[in-house]
């Protein structure tokens, strides 16, 4: 089983991509389990940046293969916010169901034909030699008017697909269609295609 550090110290990405990386065949350590116990900054302008600045803090300490993901939601009737800022973008100690709420409120009045949004993700991968590979996934959907379902975390209760929140599916039907299971299904393709390389 191949082993790759998440440069993430966050349960729920965690545990979500265990759920989606473990199936294919790899073991994926939380960056404090490996050794690196520190939070990296992520002041990048883009997704992508901010993936390769964790990425590279934890692969300085480890030397080893990393994987670092950075994600967010993108409401158009909010201008593309809050992007690269979801997590900070009630307060820096803001619960999820505060930032949630936040949406809900600048949202007010909004008709459901303008509340589309998208979850964005991109994944930077390092791999042993350090060398740099991206992928991308999206999930599009639109902004509910309340919070439903006990699943998933962040802006899940919110974020429609269909008729229902990514809260309230389970794991493996949110899995399925989720911007991080995208860019990780992207990731997977290409570990076997330079396997099959290196094999032949």
């Amino acid at each position: 089983m191949m082993k790759v550090i998440l440069a993430s110290n966050n349960a729920n990405k965690i545990r979500e991509m265990q759920q989606i990386l473990e199936p294919l065949g790899m073991e994926v350590l939380s960056q404090r389990e490996a050794g690196a116990d520190f939070e990296a900054e992520e002041n990048a302008s883009t997704f992508a940046g901010n993936a390769e600045l964790k990425a590279y803090a934890v692969y300085e300490q480890l030397h080893c293969p990393v994987i670092a993901d950075d994600s967010g939601l993108v409401v158009d009737a909010l201008n593309g916010a809050p992007g690269v800022y979801s997590h900070r973008f009630a307060g820096a100690d803001a619960t999820d169901e505060q930032r949630c709420q936040k949406i809900l409120e600048q949202l007010t009045g909004v008709p459901k034909a303008q509340r589309t949004a998208r979850f964005l993700c991109a994944i930077c991968y390092l791999d042993e030699n350090g060398q740099k590979h991206f992928f991308t996934g999206s999930c599009e959907g639109y902004i509910g008017t309340e919070p439903r379902g006990s699943n998933g975390f962040g802006y899940d209760p919110i974020f429609c697909c269909g008729d229902q929140t990514l809260a309230e599916m389970t794991d493996e039907e949110k899995n399925q269609i989720s911007h991080r299971g995208h860019a990780l299904r992207l990731f997977q393709q290409y570990l076997k295609e330079r396997n099959a390389h290196v094999n032949k």
